[in-house]
């Protein structure tokens, strides 16, 4: 298969952050890729790159065989891009904000019609074509800003965050829609997300943390590469009951954000034998199959904080 994207030892410089660095990644034509981490992990600047607003530091970038350094007009002309922030004029109707923005692209008269048509008949808003883009849900509207991106047919859709703002039944919808696509015609997708469940929908997944690639694969590869059963005790004492956890029953036990986290191969049995011991020093216990979080935790050490705003 083909690579969508290929990226080779990418840094990028604000002042003195270093905000990627040394990224290595290929993405393959006809995936959908997610960009999965915390606030500050590097995913907009990334995207940022990728959609040729911003020149990297050092490194080297292809996207769809071009150097969007180089040639950013060539690249420009081939990816849909949809922003985190809206991009809709609140005042225009669905059907004036698609006009506007295929003028954007040369396109015009019936060959513009047609291709509006098709794409809001894609997303299901061709009887919502005449309303004007405010009073359209949070949901619809994003559902407008992916028709925007559709209408010159590119090959790569690139995303940052397309789910901020979305309650779970609109997400699930507005996800309904990529799958559609990438099955019906192939496009290549690639998107920013902090939502883990988001992460989960994708056929690869990259986690970014402080501007490291610090992992690669399908979400079913990470989750078993942790490979054990994951127990979370609540205690006013986690260093104490952690230290006790260890000598007592030969475990790695980790104090994550106030939480004891241990990881074993029997989860089960090792919840009796810790609820025997700790039962009137622990709040509470839970046991979890490891999931993109656990992951998350022990590749870096430390939870997947997402900002309050996001």
């Amino acid at each position: 298969m083909t690579q969508a994207i290929d990226i080779e030892n990418l840094s990028h410089q604000y002042g003195e952050r270093l905000a990627l660095d040394g990224v290595n990644l290929q993405i393959k034509a006809g995936e959908i890729f997610g960009l999965l981490g915390p606030n500050g992990g590097g995913k907009t600047t990334l995207f940022r790159i990728l959609s040729t607003l911003l020149t990297p530091t050092r490194g080297r970038v292809r996207v769809l065989g071009v150097d969007p350094v180089d040639d950013g007009a060539s690249v420009r002309s081939r990816i849909g891009v949809v922003f985190q922030s809206p991009s809709l004029d609140p005042k225009l109707t669905v059907l004036e904000n698609m006009r506007h923005h295929g003028y954007l692209y040369g396109l015009k008269g019936a060959l513009l019609q047609a291709r509006i048509e098709d794409v809001l008949k894609r997303v299901d808003l061709f009887d919502r074509r005449e309303d004007r883009a405010e009073v359209l849900s949070g949901g619809l509207q994003r559902r407008v800003e992916l028709g925007k991106g559709l209408l010159h047919r590119p090959e790569l859709l690139i995303f940052d965050e397309p789910s901020t703002g979305l309650d779970p039944a609109a997400r699930r919808i507005f996800w309904d829609h990529l799958e559609s696509l990438r099955t019906e015609d192939g496009v290549t997708m690639v998107l920013t997300t902090h939502f883990m469940e988001e992460a989960d929908r994708c056929d690869r997944i990259g986690i970014l943390d402080a501007g490291k690639l610090i992992a690669v694969g399908t979400p079913d590869e990470l989750k078993r590469s942790v490979g054990k059963d994951v127990i979370t005790l609540e205690t006013q004492n986690p260093d104490g009951v952690a230290k006790q956890a260890q000598e007592a029953f030969h475990v790695v036990a980790q104090v994550i954000d106030g939480t004891v986290r241990i990881e074993c191969d029997s989860g089960q049995d090792l919840m009796g034998q810790l609820y025997a011991r700790f039962r009137d020093g622990v709040t509470s216990m839970t046991l979890a199959s490891p999931t993109l979080e656990d992951v998350f935790i022990q590749r870096t050490g430390h939870r997947f904080e997402v900002a309050a705003d996001a």
